[in-house]
C-alpha cells in the first residue's frame, strides 16, 4: 500500500521569506491529499519571535490536512547563547521550543510509516567546527548518540512501516555548492547508511537533489525563500513511497503565474531492507576481536 508525504525545507520566515511562494504552497498542499508533511529545519532566519510565530501559524494550518513533522535548522537555534558550553545548550533552543515544543526531534508513527529526526544543528559547537571561519553556526555534525536513538527506533518498526530519518542539513555534496552540511560528513554518512532508514529527508543546501546512499535513497528539497541556489526556481517534494518504489514529484515555482506547478518526475527502486539491531547490539565486538 502506497504512502505519500510532502517534504518541504528551509521557509526562512523574516526578511528573506516569499510570501507568496509560502501562500501558493499552502493553498496547494490539502490537493495533493498527503498522509504526512515533513519541514526540514530553518523555519525563520533569525529565531526572533515574529518569524516562529508565522511558522507556527503555517504549521497549524498545514496541520488540517495531515500531520506535520518538523525539526530545527541552523537558523533556528540562538547559538549566541553560551556558543561553547554544550553542557548548558537549553537557551540555544528556548525560543524554539516555545513554538513548537520541548521534543526537538520528535517520533511521529503512523500505521505505514515512522518518521524520526536527528538533531544536527547545534549552532557554535565543537562537533561542527571547521578550519574555514564561515562554516561557524552554519555546519551541522550528527553526534553517535543522535544516530544511536534514531536506529533503536527503527529496530522497534513494524515490518512494513516505511523508515524516514529526517535530518537538518544535506547529508550528500550540493551540486553548486559543492559543499557537505555536515562535519566529518564520511563517518556520519556511514551512521545515515547503518541507521536503517528507507528514505532519508534533508535541506539546508537550498538546492533540491536525489542521491543514494547504499540502499537508502536520500532527498534533499530546496528552499521556499529568496535565496534559492543559483537563482533556481524553488523546489518542494511530493513523494510517495510503495512496496518496492519511491516516486518522488517535484513542484516547482512558476514566479510569472506564482504557482507551483509539477515538475521533474522521478522513479527509484526501494530496497527491502531488514530492521536494523538496536544500535548496543551494532556496536557490540564480535567474538574474533573479543578474543584477538
Amino acid at each position: 500500500m502506497a504512502f505519500s508525504l510532502i517534504h518541504v525545507s528551509d521557509l526562512h520566515f523574516g526578511g528573506v521569506a516569499d510570501i507568496a511562494q509560502i501562500e501558493a504552497f499552502e493553498a496547494l498542499v490539502p490537493d495533493l491529499e498527503p498522509e504526512a508533511i515533513v519541514i526540514s529545519g530553518d523555519v525563520s532566519q533569525r529565531a526572533r519571535h515574529g518569524e516562529f510565530q508565522r511558522a507556527r501559524a503555517l504549521v497549524r494550518e498545514l496541520g488540517r490536512t495531515a500531520p506535520v513533522y518538523l525539526i530545527p535548522g541552523n537558523h533556528d537555534v540562538q547559538w549566541w547563547w553560551r556558543p561553547f558550553m554544550p553542557a548548558s545548550p537549553s537557551r540555544k533552543y528556548e525560543k524554539y521550543r516555545r513554538y513548537f515544543g520541548e521534543e526537538l526531534v520528535p517520533v511521529l508513527e503512523l500505521p505505514q510509516a515512522l518518521i524520526v529526526g536527528v538533531l544536527t544543528a547545534h549552532g557554535v559547537s565543537w562537533g561542527s567546527l571547521t578550519p574555514r571561519l564561515k562554516d561557524i553556526a552554519v555546519k551541522g555534525h550528527l553526534p553517535k548518540a543522535e544516530i544511536d536513538r534514531a536506529r533503536d527506533r527503527f529496530a522497534l518498526a513494524l515490518p512494513d512501516q516505511v523508515r524516514i530519518l529526517v535530518v537538518h542539513h544535506n547529508v550528500m555534496r550540493g551540486q553548486l555548492s559543492h559543499r557537505m552540511g555536515l562535519a566529518r560528513w564520511k563517518t556520519a554518512q556511514e551512521r545515515i547508511a547503518a541507521s536503517g532508514a528507507d528514505l532519508v529527508l534533508c535541506g539546508h543546501d537550498h538546492q533540491e537533489s536525489i542521491d543514494t546512499l547504499g540502499d537508502t535513497v536520500v532527498v534533499c528539497a530546496g528552499t521556499l525563500s529568496t535565496r534559492s541556489r543559483g537563482r533556481r526556481a524553488p523546489v518542494f517534494n511530493r513523494i510517495v513511497m510503495e512496496d518496492n518504489a519511491i516516486q518522488i514529484v517535484q513542484y516547482r515555482w512558476d514566479a510569472a503565474l506564482k504557482v507551483f506547478r509539477r515538475s521533474d518526475q522521478h522513479q527509484l527502486v526501494r530496497a527491502r531492507r531488514p530492521l536494523p539491531p538496536p544500535a548496543s547490539v551494532a556496536d557490540a565486538p564480535s567474538s574474533e576481536s573479543e578474543h584477538g
